[in-house]
């Protein structure tokens, strides 16, 4: 799987996300994903799963430097001080010095974002993460983080998937040399891989729908992608979209669909989102 380069971090397209994935069996599925080859697991405080992602790290028998890991920062916690110790009690469920990549996972409402984005500054100078970045987060605020921070930031994790255009936010990415890591990119519970576009290309290869979808994603350019699975087959097949490419007319015609403007993570503290 290809990496992307962005500010000093050096991504894997294709990550494991680990949203819901707890206890024992989150960790038997995160180092089976590891064994399997995934390279980029995803977390956050929130999740509730921190220790279990750690403990299937170490029992992946992967070295935990050829894992690229996240973790994410709930705004209740980004004010100063409290960033940084959310940060550090993370470290401690997951087991690791340093996570290679720490995010705010929502903008506040009520804390300033100069004072969030200097504590996530701290955050890298004091080598608790190597990387920084910011999820959730539209085109005027990452415009605003990035001028702010004195670190470059790595990323904006955002929903992305073919029913939702986010063009948008996938230009100021781009202009910040950022890349754009799209969660829920299969739109879960939705009818997306029944698609006419979707179900033609899966066929034409001879993959899944799944596999089809995810390719759109990391055929972008600087765009990531962190399917969620409990069906270590899934897992697997997930990763591997390395070996084929869709046509311009595929991707194309997936693309279309993003007229549809379905959004799957829509909360009473979200931003007011950019406009398609």
């Amino acid at each position: 799987m290809h990496r992307l380069a962005a500010n000093g971090a050096n991504i894997p397209a294709i990550g494991l996300g680990t949203w819901t994935l707890k206890d024992e069996a989150g960790s038997r599925l995160v180092a089976g994903a590891i064994r399997a080859g995934y390279r980029h697991v995803d977390t956050a405080a929130s999740y509730g799963n921190e220790e279990a992602v750690g403990a299937g790290i170490r029992a992946s028998g992967v070295a935990r430097d050829e894992i690229f890991l996240t973790t994410k920062v709930w705004p209740s916690d980004i004010s100063a001080g409290d960033l940084q110790r959310s940060i550090e009690a993370s470290l401690k469920r997951l087991g690791v010095d340093a996570v290679d990549l720490a995010l705010i996972h929502w903008p506040s409402k009520t804390v300033p974002l100069a004072e969030s984005v200097a504590a996530l500054d701290e955050v890298k100078d004091r080598g608790l993460a190597r990387n920084i970045g910011v999820s959730n987060f539209t085109v005027a605020m990452v415009d605003e983080a990035a001028r702010l921070s004195r670190h470059k930031l790595a990323c904006n994790q955002v929903e992305y998937h073919p029913y939702l255009n986010q063009d948008r936010v996938l230009f100021a990415c781009r202009k910040h040399g950022m890349a754009l890591v799209s969660y829920c990119p299969l739109a879960r519970n939705s009818d997306l891989f029944g698609e006419v576009a979707v179900k033609a290309a899966a066929k034409r290869h001879g993959l899944t729908p799944a596999q089809v979808v995810l390719r759109w994603h990391v055929q972008q350019q600087g765009v990531a992608a962190i399917p969620r699975s409990s069906n270590p087959q899934r897992i697997a097949q997930n990763l591997r979209v390395s070996d084929f490419a869709l046509n311009a007319t595929e991707m194309s015609a997936i693309s279309d669909l993003r007229s549809r403007g379905y959004r799957i993570c829509d909360f009473d503290f979200s931003p007011e989102w950019d406009a398609a």
